[in-house]
């Protein structure tokens, strides 16, 4: 593999109707950063035929490469899924984004760019100037904005976005994150990540965020709060951890 040569993680679940418009955007990056390799992941949560369309494309083009995985029991599994995969295949820069178009693709190009010009870490941040979250809940933003601050003041952490899902590392990184036992099911997952990786050389980098779920299930906040105060914990008894 080049040194310059990234891959691009992407859990997939009932994406049917905008997979045709992804597929076209990623077309676009890989046209403009033409060393990428693209990785969907998809497990039994999906009920449409978002396999076969993403294994139809990964028959056309070997950049794409489709992880069937149905042992995955949540989204934290699909991302670690995805990152196994990218690093056991030698990738030096592993990128994770949402499909659904929540995530634009157009803005892999700067994560490449960053991580290969010295980031270990880079995390996208919608409340940077220049970023921002169209179509949001109100409740969604207020839980997106109020998790940032409350994880910033229990976690000792400076980030303008902890709950962001689109961000990238270096494969040394992902060696370290493979090797942890993570605390999040869920969401949390985001802010474990950047806690953990907050001693690093990162950046933030503004995203634009579209039409994000209007929900948060009861599971998903639980297990943020049990990780949140998990790691609080750890802070004021003196044994945080780092990757």
């Amino acid at each position: 593999m080049s040194q310059k040569d990234y891959a691009v993680v992407i859990p997939l679940a009932n994406e049917s109707k905008l997979f045709d418009q992804l597929v076209e955007l990623l077309y676009g990056v890989l046209d403009q950063t033409p060393e990428g390799t693209i990785y969907f992941v998809v497990d039994k949560a999906t009920k449409d035929n978002t396999l076969e369309l993403c294994q139809a494309v990964s028959t056309r083009d070997t950049r794409f490469i489709t992880i069937w995985a149905p042992e995955n029991k949540n989204v934290v599994d699909a991302y670690l899924r995805g990152y196994q995969e990218a690093y056991q295949n030698g990738h030096q820069i592993i990128i994770e984004m949402d499909g659904g178009l929540s995530h634009d693709p157009r803005s892999i190009p700067q994560f490449v760019e960053a991580l290969r010009n010295g980031y270990e870490c880079v995390f996208g941040s919608r409340f940077l100037e220049g970023g921002s979250i169209d179509g949001g809940n109100p409740k969604r933003l207020f839980l997106s904005r109020g998790g940032t601050m409350l994880s910033n003041l229990l976690l000792g952490t400076c980030f303008n976005d902890m709950t962001s899902g689109y961000q990238g590392y270096h494969a040394a990184i992902v060696k370290n994150i493979l090797e942890y036992t993570l605390l999040s099911k869920a969401h949390f997952y985001q802010t474990e990540l950047r806690y953990l990786l907050r001693h690093r050389n990162y950046l933030e980098l503004p995203i634009h965020y579209q039409n994000p779920s209007p929900s948060v299930s009861n599971f998903a906040i639980r297990n943020a709060l049990y990780g949140l105060f998990s790691y609080f914990w750890q802070r004021i008894t003196f044994r945080t951890k780092r990757l």
